[in-house]
């Protein structure tokens, strides 16, 4: 009898070889692996927790994993290229077009089917840890390159319909701020309606596993697995709703900086067919840091994913030996945070 060897459930082809330790590197095994929980759910007819909008309201429903991928999970033909480019959208770009976690591809021809963002979180973060279950949340953190996907993502969907849901900023100075600010009302408010534009063409467009623990000590809850998948118009209406709307001279933070961001890109894809998302990212920091986007700490995210399978969800903790095959948990090289250390070393202390 063979030894199977370390792999990941589903994950038959890919660019990354899981029999070699340098596929279960930390920022590897942050996209991997759930991807590999997707495929999971589908084997067990467990459709994805899918954040859209629905009759011109944001809402929860749930959406199968084939739906998300594009194709059968686990009909032989699909192919997972991590870290790769969704070519379909290299036409909105000027220059290079930035790699996504994941791309979905037709394993004989190709194709690409689906390009998506990946963010696994931990449930409950730090800011909601000490709360009922029922109130838990997880932080999401975003990259600039999202914001350069979104927008891809927006434009192929609108299609012709784009032009009319942008206003015109034509005589806009984008790299001033006061000029900025005096818009804001309307930067957000064309986001907002961009997300209620978008909903007959919405598709899925981001990934969010959480995995969660037993308030915020290290042990796993024991149903501590799920997905939930965040599609193109729902994740426009959360920037649209996390932004601030306030004029004041407080400046504008890194989410109201977000919509800006997005309603430019846009703006250029109307005017010019494409948009330079390193010069964009670069020339409107507005005196922030942009090696993010922004970031939602969980008592933000709660009000959009609060529902049955975030209090309890679908996998639970034995399961994960379902997913994580042929000893691949013995290749994994987590950090060695000497916080960590000292907190579960409480014998240092007694």
């Amino acid at each position: 009898m063979t030894e199977m060897q370390p792999g990941l459930f589903g994950l038959n082809k890919s660019n990354r070889d899981f029999t070699q330790k340098e596929a279960w590197g930390k920022n590897q095994f942050n996209s991997s692996f759930p991807a590999a929980l997707c495929c999971y759910l589908a084997s067990k007819k467990i459709a994805a927790n899918y954040l859209c909008v629905d009759h011109g309201r944001f809402t929860q429903t749930f959406t199968a994993i084939d739906q998300v991928f594009g194709i059968d999970p686990l009909g032989g033909q699909i192919y997972f290229a991590f870290e790769a480019q969704h070519s379909p959208y290299q036409h909105f770009l000027v220059g290079v077009l930035p790699r996504t976690d994941l791309v979905i591809q037709r394993a004989d021809t190709g194709e690409c089917l689906a390009g998506l963002e990946v963010k696994l979180t931990a449930l409950p973060d730090n800011t909601t840890c000490d709360l009922p279950e029922q109130d838990y949340g997880s932080e999401i953190v975003v990259r600039p390159d999202t914001i350069a996907y979104l927008a891809c993502s927006v434009a192929s969907g609108l299609k012709d319909n784009l032009a009319e849901n942008i206003p015109e900023f034509d005589l806009l100075d984008w790299t001033q701020p006061k000029e900025i600010l005096a818009e804001i009302p309307v930067l957000i408010e064309t986001v907002e309606k961009i997300s209620f534009r978008l909903e007959a063409q919405q598709k899925p467009f981001l990934i969010q596993p959480v995995w969660k623990t037993v308030g915020k000590s290290p042990e796993l809850a024991e149903n501590c697995l799920d997905v939930f998948v965040w599609s193109d118009a729902a994740f426009c209406y959360f920037i649209s709703q996390i932004a601030s709307r306030n004029k004041d001279a407080n400046g504008i933070n890194r989410q109201t900086r977000t919509a800006v961001w997005l309603c430019k890109m846009l703006h250029d894809i109307k005017k010019n067919g494409r948009f330079n998302h390193g010069q964009i990212v670069d020339s409107l920091s507005y005196n922030t840091k942009n090696d993010k986007a922004f970031a939602s700490a969980g008592n933000i995210t709660n009000k959009y994913m609060r529902c049955g399978r975030l209090k309890m969800p679908a996998i639970t903790k034995q399961e994960i030996r379902n997913i994580i095959l042929g000893g691949g948990q013995n290749l994994l090289s987590p950090e060695r945070r000497f916080d960590a250390i000292i907190f579960n070393s409480p014998g240092l202390f007694s």
